[in-house]
């Protein structure tokens, strides 16, 4: 694979400019008013997987939106390699934050990425990291180089929880049969460190809805005499966390694994610096649990967060009511051993119990997902880091990402496969963020790297 780099360069501008086609399309799938668009999406990605070497695609039929699936089997004796990626984006909301319209992709200069990125929603995730696996292939199959089978399974939900991803997998484990799974989904260290991400947090995200009077009330008339849902629902929320910010919630601990001393100053390897990362937020200080440090709270630590509050008037100048409701989404990212639905009905008889008689409480689960952690001595693991030295100079760092990507569990029960989750994006990236970006550097290391992953992978495991 010696010419790997001179492919690249020949073809860059092609790579960058199909991406770009590519990211033109809005692939919203928690909004149905984009749902052509992400139905058009699919049809893209089946074309570029055919276009790119794969001798069999189809898009298959799920509950929700298709399933792109892809094949090159080259020798059945052979290892095979199942690529997962999704084709969907988050919604680009707030549009006023964007510097550049959001489905119009525009390279732009930044400090970390003088040789330009492309800013779109969807560049980094997951679409840019998604289409370094099909320039891959293509570069693999056009230089006869590809030394094992490769099977693709793009999906158009990740975004909003997977759910007919879990369904077209129970149903098709004979045709995902696979060695090992390999997802660029998350992120490394930096341009001149890599990493590869050996931990995933799980995550149970619920709504609550707190019902006050039957209707909104006149503040002046009926103010102080009703519980006002608004009040209830901020000093319920305030009360999930204590002085320690330590989660409340009974139980919720439980199954908490504690890493070693050993473990966390292997972590600490990892460089970070605690002024950069204030700075690029533009915060004065951390805060998080007491007794962990910023990388150990983000990756494995269990968190609770409030996504988004609202409820009342919000609209411009002054209507004095007492909402009849109000609403919260919060997410909890979980460590390995904590099971997303015992977590869930932990919140939800938690969060009924701390509610005052003046009014009701609904909580409804939207989705969730179970923490993941891969081995560092698994062959797959072993491949990965020799491809990133060969391509970077210096060997990768394994890392825990504070994320969560549901079907990684999902795939080793279902599948019985390891997953190794080669990542290229940076974490200033702003992915789910206005004016979410991917680095050409990354995209095309990206597809200068995973070839040599598959050389490697069979190599060892010979």
């Amino acid at each position: 694979m010696e010419n790997i780099k001179s492919y690249v360069q020949q073809h860059k501008d092609r790579f960058i400019n199909e991406l770009i086609e590519l990211l033109k399309i809005p692939s919203v799938s928690a909004d149905t008013a984009y749902s052509q668009d992400v139905i058009d999406t699919a049809a893209a990605v089946k074309e570029s997987l055919s276009k790119a070497g794969c001798d069999f695609v189809e898009t298959c039929d799920t509950p929700g939106y298709p399933i792109i699936y892809g094949e090159k089997i080259i020798d059945p004796n052979l290892p095979t390699v199942l690529v997962y990626g999704h084709y969907d984006v988050q919604p680009p909301d707030p549009l006023e934050l964007w510097t550049s319209p959001p489905f119009e992709p525009v390279i732009k200069n930044t400090d970390i990425h003088p040789e330009g990125a492309i800013f779109a929603r969807g560049a980094c995730d997951d679409k840019g990291q998604m289409y370094m696996h099909v320039k891959a292939l293509e570069y693999m199959v056009q230089n006869n180089v590809l030394p094992c089978n490769v099977k693709f399974m793009i999906e158009g939900e990740e975004e909003v929880g997977s759910a007919s991803l879990a369904w077209f997998v129970e149903r098709n484990q004979e045709k995902l049969k696979n060695d090992v799974i390999l997802i660029s989904d998350t992120g490394m260290i930096s341009n001149q460190q890599p990493s590869i991400t050996t931990g995933l947090r799980g995550l149970s995200y619920v709504e609550v809805e707190v019902t006050g009077p039957n209707r909104d009330l006149h503040s002046g008339l009926y103010g102080g005499a009703v519980a006002n849902p608004i009040n209830i629902l901020a000093k319920m929320i305030a009360s999930l966390h204590d002085e320690n910010n330590h989660i409340t919630i009974p139980g919720f601990y439980d199954k908490v694994q504690e890493l070693s001393a050993e473990e966390r100053a292997e972590m600490a390897k990892a460089p970070f610096s605690l002024e950069k990362y204030k700075n690029a937020l533009n915060i004065a200080d951390v805060y998080g649990e007491k007794g962990y440090v910023t990388n150990e709270r983000n990756s494995i630590r269990p968190t609770l967060d409030v996504n988004g509050i609202w409820g009342g008037y919000t609209g411009e100048g002054a209507k004095t009511v007492i909402a009849s409701k109000a609403f919260a989404k919060i997410s909890m990212r979980l460590v390995p051993n904590q099971e997303w639905e015992e977590i869930t009905e932990l919140f939800t008889k938690h969060f009924t119990s701390i509610a005052p008689a003046g009014v009701t409480v609904k909580v409804t689960p939207h989705h969730g997902g179970q923490g993941y952690v891969t081995p560092i001595d698994s062959i797959g693991y072993q491949a990965a880091n020799k491809a990133y030295t060969e391509t970077f100079g210096v060997p990768a760092i394994p890392v825990r990402s504070g994320g969560s990507i549901p079907i990684v569990a999902l795939f080793e029960k279902e599948l019985k496969s390891k997953t190794i989750l080669m990542g290229f994006g940076l974490d200033s990236d702003a992915i789910h963020s206005p004016n979410e970006h991917f680095g050409i550097f990354n995209y095309l290391k990206g597809i200068e790297t995973i070839p040599l992953f598959y050389k490697y992978f069979v190599e060892l495991s010979k």
